[in-house]
């Protein structure tokens, strides 16, 4: 495993292109576009203020940069570095900011959700969509990038509508059974678009393409309800994260469970594996030493170690109690994600934030659990394996594959606290990213 020199970062926007070829990153109001394999600078761009979102374009020859606090889009070219394009929503402000899945609209959300603008970088054309919902997850393109669905407010009711994405045509238009509508997703094969209700009430309602509901689910009523949902890459599970500290999986024929996770705090079951994190203290031959030591031995000299032990089951968790009297309370699963063979669920219960629980979905088990020494910042699964990378704002980067897990410290000097992470499409590599600094981690293939 090879790292790359730290470079600086902004807003924790650093983004690998969809074709994997260059590697974008913003420094305050610079945009950086480096080369993926050797991080040399391609472009560098100057925007007009500091960039607070940064995307590519789905074919990899747009950026977008959006400046929130000044009504301001700028789109750069990579093809043609002079050509610009500025967008400004003026008075009306601008909260959000996307490409559609042709990379060649962009959809802008405007101060108070009054409206979503959708630019024509072809054209220059101009179309509104009126009444966006301020929600978590307010607009869901499907994978194959033909339509798009839009939570919607209007009379105190909630509504979706879908439009077709070669036109921005209204193809359909419908009510939802729901007390304040939180989020909606679409299956990947874009057949069917799951909304969920507020955390203060348990639902979810299933929907095909023509606006027809096809189930509700409810677990139960009069406690603290959904909090993550996700598809499986095949459309086959949902799985629904809640309060309760349980996963709940829908299985795609009858849209009824077929399984039920729980999080608890003390591991009994035998067959599950718990791996531990455990520090060890450097050991460095006397002999060596070199007095002043160079800077190289003295950070892995005073760097504390790590690797991983596995636990004689039973193993009890660290639990932290929730505060009860504040909002968004740090309890039950806040984060989930399907591997892309389908093969493995990676979850996290926020009542116990240095676990991940990984479930064999084969099997609807638990197949193993990563006990780390700190919170778990964020996890990704690698998008071409089983592998999945952790961090936990410190400078080590955890990979687990069945195969088995590894600690690895990121050799950089000073203070480099990685809090989020994000593979190049092949699988080969990762940004690490931290609060002023990136690195880009270079795996073999065979590695774990």
């Amino acid at each position: 495993m090879n790292f790359s020199e730290p470079f600086r970062l902004s807003g924790l926007l650093g983004k690998f292109s969809p074709d994997g070829k260059c590697l974008a990153s913003c420094v305050q109001y610079r945009l950086v576009v480096r080369d993926a394999s050797t991080l040399q600078i391609l472009q560098l761009y100057t925007c007009l203020d500091q960039i607070q979102y940064m995307e590519w374009s789905s074919d990899s020859l747009f950026i977008l940069c959006a400046m929130y606090k000044r009504g301001v889009v700028q789109v750069w070219s990579l093809e043609q570095p002079d050509w610009h394009c500025k967008i400004d929503e003026g008075s009306a402000g601008l909260v959000a900011s996307c490409w559609s899945p042709d990379g060649r609209h962009i959809l802008n959300t405007t101060e108070f959700h009054l409206r979503i603008t959708v630019w024509s970088l072809c054209t220059k054309s101009v179309s509104y969509i009126k009444y966006p919902k301020a929600c978590q997850q307010g607009i869901a393109f499907t994978k194959d990038g033909r339509y798009m669905a839009v939570a919607e407010r209007r009379d105190c009711k909630d509504f979706i509508s879908i439009f077709v994405c070669s036109d921005w045509q209204l193809l359909r238009h419908f009510d939802t059974e729901t007390q304040d509508l939180f989020g909606i997703e679409w299956a990947p094969n874009g057949c069917v678009l799951a909304a969920w209700d507020t955390c203060l009430e348990y639902k979810i309602l299933l929907y095909s393409l023509d606006g027809r509901l096809l189930s509700t689910y409810r677990a139960y009523e009069w406690s603290l309800g959904i909090k993550s949902a996700a598809w499986s890459p095949s459309s086959q599970f949902l799985a629904i994260g809640s309060y309760d500290e349980k996963v709940r999986i829908l299985n795609h024929v009858t849209w009824k469970k077929i399984a039920e996770f729980e999080h608890p705090a003390t591991i009994v079951n035998t067959k599950t594996i718990v791996y531990k994190e455990v520090e060890k203290s450097p050991s460095v031959e006397t002999e060596r030493l070199s007095f002043p030591p160079t800077r190289s031995l003295a950070s892995s000299f005073f760097s504390t170690q790590s690797k991983y032990d596995i636990s004689q089951v039973p193993v009890s968790l660290h639990c932290v109690k929730p505060v009860a009297d504040r909002a968004n309370p740090k309890m039950g699963i806040g984060m989930l994600a399907f591997s892309p063979d389908n093969c493995f669920l990676a979850t996290k219960n926020d009542n116990i934030p240095n676990a991940v629980w990984i479930w064999d979905i084969q099997k609807l088990k638990l197949f193993v659990v990563l006990e780390q020494l700190c919170a778990i910042q964020s996890f990704q699964w690698d998008p071409r394996q089983p592998r999945l990378a952790v961090c936990t704002g410190n400078s080590k980067v955890y990979l687990w594959s069945p195969a088995g897990c590894v600690s690895v410290q990121v050799p950089v000097e000073g203070d480099f606290q990685i809090v989020s992470l994000s593979w190049h499409s092949s699988g080969d590599s990762m940004a690490l990213l931290s609060k002023d600094n990136f690195c880009v981690c270079y795996l073999e293939r065979e590695e774990v």
